[in-house]
Order: structure tokens, then C-alpha cells, then sequence
């Protein structure tokens, strides 16, 4: 649009002002050739003079050739005192420019120029001449062809700067929005907007590059605020563990896998012994204490594919998968248990012992759901309570530690 615009403000520029100087030049040049004509005219006056006084044709047809032939002089009449003809010369040139000629002369001087012969004051008779326009036409045809180049040079000149005018406008505009489709489409803002020639699109960028770093930083901050959120919401806020629902939402993933891949998992449900009498004698902060403490030296006898989680209380679980020998989960539970073996150092140097009861189900042994291994890892749990705390025991139906 910018493109056309300008092409059309340059050419219509460009035709008004040849034609306005085309048209001042055919005036001026028309005056000079009436000039021209009557100093012709007055010249063949004075030739032909003595001719007309003495009614002598052929002399003044002689004189007025000799001036009449090399200007631009269609035709000359001379008539005597009486108004008799007594000379009608016509230029013996002859074809179309001539043609083209007389035309124009009749189009562009349609009078013809008319002065009385002279002679001791007296008047002897009248000369009528005719011009033929040449000069007008080659002014008219070097004029147009003068015009038509202004108008292809200014045509160019006009393409050139309208291309260095969009280049300058359209291009920073083409930037922007193509920023603006990179963030709405694939969300992404590192692109920038780069400088622009133009002070006010520069302005323009420079204000939305500005936005997009506060939209960036907005992002940041509300991504790091959703993962807060969202770790909180499956994190225990005191050991830092997997919280219940987080535990069952995995233990269901976990249990699909396992049955479509056909492989072994365990379940670990594990219970802190004595924890009451510890939180009645020494307090919640030192109940507080021994749970982080369990938390980390359970984490620690497992895999980093492994998850342990807090359930609640003094109640820990962790999902060993894959696994593949049962043997191999009891030597886990051998390792934590192990693990407590040594005093839990409190705030105030205190030291105490603790011992955790592990209960163990196997998929798909003891539960083929999620309700059957929780059932018997919290059953086998429970049992390993009641019985030594020093050894574990094979059952039929549950393994207890």
C-alpha cells in the first residue's frame, strides 16, 4: 500500500509539473515564433518592396524565396495597393511532416501575419504570411518524450524510496510481530525485538522488549511458585519425604507397570517402635527430631528409583521396583534396620535409641491391587511388632521384620 502510494504521489507529481512546463514553454515559444514571423515578415516587406511598386511578380517571388524558404513560412500572399493578388508563393517542400506542419500551424498560430508594404510612407500593398509550427511540434515531441522519461526515472526513484520506506517501516513491524507470534504461539521469550531506524518504532520495540522481560520474570516467578505449590502438595513439609497421596497415586502407577510388564515389586511399610513415649517424655521438638532422622537413614539404605514416603504419624512406606528376589528386599530391610542401630543424637545432646517394625508385601505374591498390598504390608507390619525385634521370620502368608 505504502509501495503504490508513493509510486502514485511521485508520477502525478512528476505529470503535473511537466505538463505545467510544458504548457509555459509552448506559450513562450509560440510568442517567439509570432516574433520570429514578423521580423520574416518585415524582412520580405523591405525586399519586395520595389517589386510591388512596380507590379513585378516574378522579382518579388525571387526576393521573398531567398528569405522565405530556409525560415519556417508555409506560404506568403502579397496583394498590391488595390488589394490584387500579385504574389501566392508556397514553400515547395512537400510530405507528411509538411502536412504535420501546416496543421499545427493552423492549431497553434491561427492567425496569419499581415503587414503593409511601405514605400516614402506611402502604403503599396500588403504581405500575409503563414508560419509552419515546426519548432512547436519538435518542442511538443522533445517536451512529451522528456515527460514520459520523468515520469520512468521518477517511477524508479519512487519503487527505490518506497522499498528504503517499508524497509525502514514495515520491517521493524514484521519483527515485532513475529516476537509476538513466537510468545503466543510457542510460548517462548527469549526473542527480542531489535533495534528500528524509526525513533518511534524504536520506542515501540525497545517499550516491548520491556514487557517481555516483566512477562518473563512473571513466568519465572509463577512457575517457581506453581512448583512450591506443587511440592508442598505432595511433599511432607517436616522430613521432606513423599506425602500420602503422592505414595498411593504412585503405588497405583507403579502396580499398573508392574502388571504390564510382568515384574516384581515390594512394598515396605515400616512404623517408628515407641515413638508416643518419646513425644510424652521428651516432647514433639524431639519427636520432630527422630522422624527427620528416620527419614534419612531409611532414604538412605534405598535406591534412587526407590520411593519413601511419610504416611502420617510415625508411619513410613517405601516402594522398592523392580525388584526381583524377595531376598533381596529382606536385605534392604536388614540394611535399616541396621541403620537404627546406632543412638539418635537429640538437640540438646541427648541420646537415644529407636527401632522401626517393617512389614513387607510382595506383588504379585501377597496382593495383585493396591488394597491387597496395603493390607498385608500394614498386617506383616503389625506382626513384626509383636514379635523380636532382632530377627524376621518367613511366613506363609506374610513376611514380617
Amino acid at each position: 500500500m505504502l509501495r503504490r502510494a508513493h509510486l502514485k504521489v511521485a508520477l502525478v507529481a512528476v505529470a503535473l509539473a511537466g505538463l505545467s512546463l510544458t504548457l509555459v514553454g509552448l506559450f513562450a515559444l509560440r510568442a517567439y515564433s509570432a516574433h520570429n514571423l514578423l521580423l520574416v515578415a518585415r524582412s520580405i516587406s523591405y525586399t519586395v518592396e520595389a517589386a510591388v511598386v512596380f507590379k513585378d511578380a516574378e522579382a518579388a517571388i525571387e526576393s521573398l524565396r531567398l528569405i522565405a524558404e530556409p525560415e519556417e513560412v508555409v506560404s506568403v500572399r502579397i496583394t498590391d495597393r488595390h488589394g490584387d493578388e500579385l504574389v501566392n508563393w508556397h514553400n515547395p517542400r512537400s510530405g507528411l511532416l509538411i502536412d504535420v506542419e501546416r496543421v499545427a500551424s493552423r492549431i497553434l498560430q491561427p492567425d496569419p501575419v499581415r503587414l503593409p508594404i511601405m514605400h516614402d510612407g506611402t502604403r503599396v500593398g500588403q504581405l500575409e504570411l503563414v508560419g509552419s509550427g515546426r519548432s512547436l511540434i519538435s518542442f511538443l515531441v522533445n517536451g512529451f518524450l522528456l515527460v514520459v522519461a520523468c515520469l520512468l526515472l521518477s517511477a524508479l526513484g519512487a519503487s527505490y524510496l518506497s522499498r528504503r520506506v517499508i524497509q525502514g517501516i514495515v520491517q521493524p513491524l514484521r519483527n515485532l510481530a513475529k516476537v509476538a507470534h513466537s510468545v503466543r504461539y510457542q510460548g517462548t521469550f527469549e526473542e527480542r525485538v531489535p533495534p528500528a531506524g524509526i525513533t518511534e518504532l524504536n520506542e515501540l520495540g525497545r517499550d516491548f522488549n520491556d514487557l517481555l522481560d516483566e512477562l518473563e520474570a512473571w513466568r519465572a516467578n509463577l512457575h517457581e511458585e506453581n512448583a512450591a505449590l506443587s511440592y508442598r502438595a505432595s511433599h511432607d513439609s517436616l522430613t521432606g519425604l513423599a506425602n500420602r497421596a503422592f505414595f498411593e497415586s504412585r503405588l497405583n502407577r507403579v502396580v499398573r507397570d508392574a502388571v504390564e510388564q510382568k515384574q516384581r515389586l515390594a512394598l515396605l511399610y515400616m512404623d517408628c517402635d515407641s515413638f508416643k513415649r518419646i513425644n510424652d517424655t521428651l516432647g514433639h521438638g524431639a519427636g520432630d527430631e527422630v522422624l527427620k532422622t528416620i527419614a534419612a537413614r531409611v532414604h538412605g539404605q534405598l535406591r534412587k528409583e526407590d520411593l519413601l514416603a511419610r504416611l502420617g504419624g510415625d508411619e513410613f512406606a517405601a516402594i522398592i521396583y523392580p525388584c526381583y528376589r524377595i531376598e533381596d528386599v529382606q536385605g534392604i530391610a536388614d540394611d535399616i534396620r541396621q541403620s537404627m542401630a546406632a543412638p539418635m543424637e537429640l538437640a540438646g545432646g541427648q541420646l537415644i535409641d529407636v527401632s522401626v517394625s517393617i512389614g513387607i508385601a510382595m506383588f504379585p505374591e501377597h496382593g495383585q491391587t493396591v488394597e491387597e498390598l496395603l493390607k498385608y504390608a500394614d498386617a506383616a507390619m503389625y506382626e513384626a511388632k509383636r514379635s523380636s525385634k532382632d530377627r524376621h521370620r518367613m511366613m506363609r502368608y506374610r513376611t514380617s521384620l
